[in-house]
């Protein structure tokens, strides 16, 4: 620190040369320096005293005492002001100071501007003119240095000699002093530091959840380390890939990289800590997430997490400790405090996996068209999801905690009798078209089903209950059904071959295909109940046959919707074209029978089709003379709502991004926007196929084309003056584009109520 215009400590000593003395004798004065600063609690009310006896014992104008970090190897001063204390640091080889400091012996500089050692930039920000120094070290009374004293600008003349004998008087009467403020304060530092780690990890100790865990991890490694940043990656053995949920300082950043990449994963494949201090330098560092972020990376401690087997399972990443690089101290910290967390971290990633497994499950269930109810090993009703409620007719909330028995009494006792076979055999049992009352007891109503009941068992093989799969066959969805079940006969070969392989459930990619009649309720309203059936099993036949052309599957007909499976249960390699065929000859098969409508007076089909790729589980229910052959999973949720917003998007045939991107022939497309659908929270590209048109359908195509991805790209930037003007380029082209219509509606829509500056170009889906 330095002191401007030092109080006197007594007496003002006058040392000029034959001026007389009137200052304490060496002896005196330095143990009164000595009882002075020893009276005081703090190192920085020391320091402002110790500098402030050296301007009055040697006469000088300011006076500066530094102290060495040996953990920063920096020379550093505090200053109290205020109640509060800051501390100045500088280089150890720094200036007059650090070559005090590095060659342990004092010097006497006469013109500070004249030694090239002075420097002059420290004059330059705070405006104090340096004219002449006198530098001793502080030394221990075993010689050892532990700091720097000087004084600067003796008032009358220059320093001499014995002003620099009597400045290393002071500083080593001082140092004892200084030596034990500094344990105390070590020692105090040491005890809050524990105290605080203790505290730390009692609280994470009490966190479940990972996501929370992962931050509050990170905010303590942040600021135990006193780092700007921190990133714990987890290992994911399934994918061989570290990947952190949270970063510090990086908002919901979501960084994955192979766990034998750069530091961190040459940390994580050898179990070793690496602490780099600068790390351009090292050729392990990637700079390119630096180059995505704007961040700088300046120094990396990464370190091992291991669990209580010694295993590693991920590795603590902290960049550019504030002050200087890590130490070895703070390496022995951040493992001290991943050991005491790891076991929590574990737990909480096998609560997270668990807690996904439920929800996908439950996903999974909530899918079905067929009704899944699970039974404890006291028969006692545990969860039915909602297919399963649709088809007993009742909430599933009243049927959960029912007991089978009172559920399943009177008529439907043949269930129970099926549970107590499989309870003694502990073998699956089914029963086909067997008839279930199901619903209130004054509304009930009898129903066709096919249930299959299944044994439920633990890990060690002891019973859990049992699982009773109903699937209603009932009148009209037999009807349905029936019709539904037209594939390739080779493909039914196939199947009918694997036998029982293929009745299992397998994960696989696919393309699903949705179609929807438009306007089908007032087309039921004016053909009546048999005009309605004969329009059916007329526009189904040709629909069905376009599916069978390119080998999908008919899943189902749910009302007049048609629901195709192209990929399942054997791929084909080229799934994704081939359903995409399927829409467009569906849609020309269409207008055929449009014509012969036409012809016999009667009102145009219109349908909509959407397709999406996605992995689904695929599985077929029953024995090889009667399967019922299914798929499940978000992807067929999201095929389905790409169907339902032909409507909205005016479209005959829509395509997600991911059948997009998979297409391996050429097709006449345009994208037609990003979108949030109903349920979700990730935009999806969508795109519109237009293979199907006809210059009298479509005119001028390829001119709507090109003038409205012009309009959108304006649009997504939010120009939307300009994108109205692409936008009705296409309707100049083509009069009758509903979708560039609808774009210059939302252009003026937007402009009339702009969206800020978080516009994205994504538009969210309300309505299926």
């Amino acid at each position: 620190m330095t002191i401007d215009s030092a109080p006197d400590m007594g007496k003002a000593r006058r040392r000029a040369r034959g001026r007389p003395a009137t200052s304490p004798p060496r002896p005196r004065l330095l143990l009164e320096i000595s009882n002075a600063i020893a009276s005081l609690d703090s190192l920085a009310e020391q320091l402002e005293a110790l500098v402030a006896a050296i301007c009055s014992a040697l006469d000088a104008e300011a006076a500066t005492l530094f102290l060495h970090d040996p953990a920063t190897d920096e020379l550093y001063s505090r200053v109290a002001r205020g109640g509060t204390s800051r501390e100045i640091r500088i280089g150890s080889r720094s200036g007059i100071a650090g070559a005090v400091f590095a060659s342990g012996q004092g010097i006497v500089v006469p013109d500070a501007y004249a030694d090239a050692r002075f420097d002059r930039s420290v004059d330059a920000r705070t405006g104090f003119l340096t004219r002449n120094i006198a530098c001793a070290p502080v030394r221990t009374v075993r010689g050892d240095v532990i700091g720097v004293v000087q004084a600067l600008n003796r008032r009358q003349g220059g320093f001499e000699e014995e002003d620099l004998r009597l400045l290393g008087s002071i500083a080593l009467q001082a140092s004892v002093v200084l030596q034990g403020t500094l344990h105390h304060e070590k020692t105090e530092r040491a005890r809050a530091r524990e105290a605080e780690f203790l505290g730390i990890v009692a609280q994470v100790s009490t966190e479940i959840n990972l996501g929370p865990l992962l931050r509050m991890i990170m905010d303590a490694i942040t600021r135990l380390l006193d780092a700007e940043r921190s990133t714990l990656f987890l290992n994911d053995e399934k994918t061989g890939q570290l990947y952190t949920e949270v970063g510090q300082g990086l908002g919901a950043t979501k960084i994955t990289l192979p766990n034998h990449v750069g530091i961190a994963g040459a940390v994580f494949t050898s179990g070793q800590a690496i602490n780099i201090p600068h790390a351009y330098a090292d050729l392990r560092f990637n700079p390119s997430f630096d180059k995505r972020t704007g961040f700088f990376t300046r120094s990396i401690l990464c370190a091992p997490v291991r669990n209580k087997d010694g295993k590693v399972i991920g590795v603590t990443q902290v960049l550019n400790r504030r002050g200087g690089p890590f130490t070895e101290s703070d390496e022995q910290r951040l493992q001290a405090f991943t050991a005491q967390i790891s076991i929590g971290l574990e737990n909480a990633k096998l609560f997270d996996d668990v807690q996904k497994m439920k929800n996908y499950n439950e996903s999974v269930l909530e899918s079905m068209s067929n009704g899944v109810v699970t039974l404890d090993d006291g028969r006692r009703i545990v969860t039915c999801n909602a297919a399963g409620g649709r088809i007993l007719r009742m909430e599933p909330d009243r049927i959960v905690g029912l007991s089978a028995d009172e559920f399943f009494a009177g008529a439907n006792a043949w269930v129970l009798a099926q549970i107590d076979r499989v309870a003694e055999t502990r073998a699956p049992s089914s029963v086909m078209d067997g008839e279930m009352e199901a619903g209130p007891e004054d509304d009930r109503e009898t129903l066709s089903v096919n249930l299959t009941s299944l044994p439920l068992a633990g890990a060690n093989g002891t019973s859990l209950g049992t699982l009773l799969l109903v699937e209603d066959i009932s009148s009209e969805k037999r009807m349905k059904s029936t019709m539904a079940r037209y594939m390739d006969p080779a493909l039914a070969e196939q199947l009918l071959g694997k036998g029982q392989e293929a009745l299992g459930g397998v994960a696989v990619d696919a393309t699903i295909l949705f179609s929807d009649v438009r306007s089908f309720t007032t087309l039921t309203e004016e053909l009546g109940p048999q005009g309605t059936v004969q329009m059916l099993n007329e526009y189904f036949t040709e629909m069905v046959d376009c599916i069978a052309a390119q080998g999908g599957i008919l899943d189902k007909f749910i009302g007049d919707a048609i629901m195709a499976v192209f990929g399942a249960p054997f791929p084909k390699g080229d799934d994704e074209d081939r359903a995409l065929k399927c829409a467009i000859a569906m849609m020309l098969e269409l207008r055929r029978l449009n014509m012969a409508r036409a012809a016999r007076g009667s009102k145009p089909i219109r349908i909509g089709i959407g397709l999406n790729t996605d992995r689904i589980i695929s599985g077929n229910i029953g024995s090889p003379k009667r399967m019922e052959y299914t798929v499940i999973g978000d992807g067929v949720n999201l095929a389905s709502r790409l169907e339902g917003a032909c409507k909205q998007y005016a479209a005959e045939i829509l395509v997600s991004e991911f059948t997009f991107s998979r297409l391996k022939g050429f097709y006449r497309t345009r994208e037609v926007d990003k979108v949030v659908v109903k349920g979700k929270t990730r935009p999806v590209a969508v795109y519109e196929v237009l293979d199907h048109h006809t210059d009298e359908t479509f005119p001028n195509l390829r001119d709507v084309v090109n003038n409205f991805e012009h309009g959108l790209k304006l649009y997504r930037q939010g120009n939307w003056t300009k994108a109205i003007e692409g936008f009705e380029g296409a309707l100049k082209a083509n009069p009758a584009d509903k979708l560039s219509a609808t774009y210059v509606d939302r252009c003026r829509q937007l402009m009339a109520r702009p969206p800020g500056d978080g516009w994205d170009g994504v538009w969210t889906m309300t309505e299926k």
